[in-house]
């Protein structure tokens, strides 16, 4: 077992995350999964853009860089063609991911880079004030929906399996030791690999559909995963909490994993091809 206040800056302290934002519950995970792989600090370099999920980096003690919204992608294959031999990780949000940067995204994962996408899916703009994301799901009220969304919501583990990444997953916040798991081996992948974790935001999403706190946000993330959401649908977590959680069921798990040429390899090889 780790100590993951070896891997905090504590004079960044304390952070800025809102109370019962499962965001905290994501970068443990994240840490553990650098200690059960040996990882020294040094090995390791993440990059984020702008927004909830993004500040992170400034918490954590490794080789770290605070870019400009959307485009962290961009960034971290910079880093990633210069050091090869780092572990290079991506902390994005739904926003920072999908919306202004999701080009870079889908362009990362089409040239199968070496990159690991931590996407923190919280279903909303958490620090700029509530506005509908890109993963806002129909009906739900956002700062910008307030009679309910009526886009519908983007299924990144689909966009980026599409666009070419090698390794897609998804895992809820709720399920801690699943989600380490599914970190390390993405970690270890060789080749673009995208995990999108359900977090929540219970001063945004949570106040505004009337979900809630962070405790039944978290609960209610037992209804996420669609093989157990028929068995749950018509209980209550809490008796005052009306729809525990999010109405939108997803699979979860390793979704998808493939093995083709890695990008870093590929441009890193001698002009003879030998």
């Amino acid at each position: 077992m780790i100590d993951i206040r070896d891997y905090l800056r504590d004079e960044t302290m304390p952070h800025v995350l809102c109370p019962g934002c499962a965001h905290g519950i994501v970068l443990r995970a994240f840490l553990e999964a650098v200690g059960r792989l040996g990882l020294s600090k040094d090995e390791v370099a993440v990059v984020a853009g702008i927004g909830c999920s993004s500040r992170l980096v400034g918490y954590i003690d490794f080789c770290t860089l605070h870019s400009t919204h959307g485009r962290a992608p961009a960034f971290a294959t910079g880093i990633k063609l210069a050091r090869p031999d780092l572990n290079v990780v991506v902390l994005t949000g739904d926003g920072d991911g999908l919306a202004i940067g999701g080009n870079h995204l889908i362009h990362a994962a089409r040239r199968n880079i070496d990159l690991t996408f931590l996407l923190f899916n919280n279903a909303i703009y958490g620090m700029t004030g509530g506005q509908l994301a890109p993963t806002t799901p129909e009906g739900a009220v956002a700062s910008t929906a307030p009679f309910g969304n009526v886009e519908p919501a983007f299924d990144a583990c689909k966009l980026m399996a599409a666009a070419g990444a090698t390794f897609v997953a998804r895992a809820v916040a709720y399920e801690a030791p699943k989600l380490v798991d599914i970190i390390a081996e993405a970690i270890a992948h060789r080749g673009c690999s995208f995990i999108d974790v359900v977090s929540d935001c219970p001063v945004y999403y949570g106040r505004y559909n009337s979900l809630g706190e962070g405790p039944e946000m978290l609960a209610g993330m037992k209804r996420t995963d669609a093989a157990i959401d028929g068995l749950l649908a018509g209980k209550r977590f809490v008796p005052h909490i009306a729809q525990p959680g999010r109405p939108l069921a997803v699979e979860t798990g390793i979704l998808h994993r493939s093995e083709r040429p890695e990008y870093t390899a590929a441009t890193t090889r001698p002009a003879n091809g030998r």
